[in-house]
């Protein structure tokens, strides 16, 4: 897909990080934004931004976990537009600690959006795309976590693997009907993008109801200075993306220093050998990451 101007971008997780840059690279390429994020305060102020700028915005606060939501911002959608052309499924959140420590809470937390997010993403909007019979675009966000296993992120590693097979799986399936929409799945690494402050909209009922374990708080801490550490920009991301999109490629993988790593994986596997240690091409994550390991004294 190379035309923009005048056509429609949905864009998920739009108050922050990814999603805001998503939104104002669509927005230069004159096109209608729909945005949906569950931080309403968040929302309306890329929504403002971009609407002091002239373009056409609806903005709508959309948990993307529940499915009804996500309907409900199809219709909108295409009530107000009358077609969808490039869908980012890009809402997400995040949590760590040993896989063993993960709470019933935060499996269906990260689940709920990382995963079932993109799920209900292309059941509400994929088909009537397919219907509309122009050619369009579906983006989801998953994460080098979809394409490795580091420690310390199970549940999180969990939920991008899946965004991963998924958006593999959506890919054949298009092929197969001969539509006309194309799919990118996005695998960034650690960006500056607020998902690691994902809590402030973690929902009440699915709250630990405990104090973090050392492993959460190791996780955290391994978190945030790899975030912080992060030479590649939430903004730069985006470009990144839509050059996927220009160019209908699938993989989008933002820091290409990874795939070494990704590389001892599939062989990992086509050998039938032990996991290779997925920071082992990376010496200054694997240290950060054995430095803050909890004891198993603790």
């Amino acid at each position: 897909m190379k035309t923009f101007a005048g056509r429609c971008a949905v864009i998920t997780g739009a108050g922050s990080g990814f999603g805001r840059e998503f939104a104002k690279l669509a927005a230069a390429r004159q096109m209608n934004l729909v945005l949906a994020d569950v931080q309403a305060d968040a929302l309306e102020a890329v929504a403002s931004s971009l609407q002091a700028d002239g373009r056409e915005v609806l903005a709508q606060r959309c948990d993307v976990a529940e499915e009804g939501q996500v309907r409900a911002l199809a219709d909108a959608a295409f009530d107000r537009f009358g077609a969808v052309h490039l869908l980012f499924n890009n809402a997400g959140v995040a949590t760590g600690g040993l896989s063993w420590e993960a709470s019933t809470a935060d499996w269906q937390w990260v689940l709920g959006v990382n995963l079932m997010g993109v799920v209900h993403g292309i059941q509400a909007f994929v088909p009537r795309m397919i219907a509309g019979g122009e050619e369009g675009h579906v983006i989801n966000t998953a994460s080098v976590a979809g394409l490795l296993s580091p420690p310390l992120m199970a549940v999180y590693n969990v939920s991008k693997h899946a965004v991963v097979t998924l958006s593999e799986t959506l890919h054949h399936d298009l092929r197969l009907q001969g539509s006309r929409l194309g799919v990118t799945v996005l695998c960034p690494a650690f960006v500056p993008t607020g998902i690691a402050d994902s809590a402030r909209n973690r929902p009440a009922h699915l709250e630990r109801g405990r104090e973090p374990t050392a492993s959460e708080i190791a996780a955290r801490q391994s978190s945030d200075k790899a975030v912080s550490s992060g030479k590649i920009s939430a903004a730069q991301v985006a470009h990144m993306t839509f050059d996927a999109i220009e160019a209908q490629q699938f993989y989008c993988v933002t820091h290409p220093k990874i795939m070494p790593s990704v590389q001892s994986r599939c062989e990992d596997l086509a050998q039938l050998r032990n996991p290779t240690d997925p920071f082992a091409h990376k010496p200054e994550v694997k240290n950060r990451m054995e430095g803050a390991a909890p004891s198993s004294q603790a």
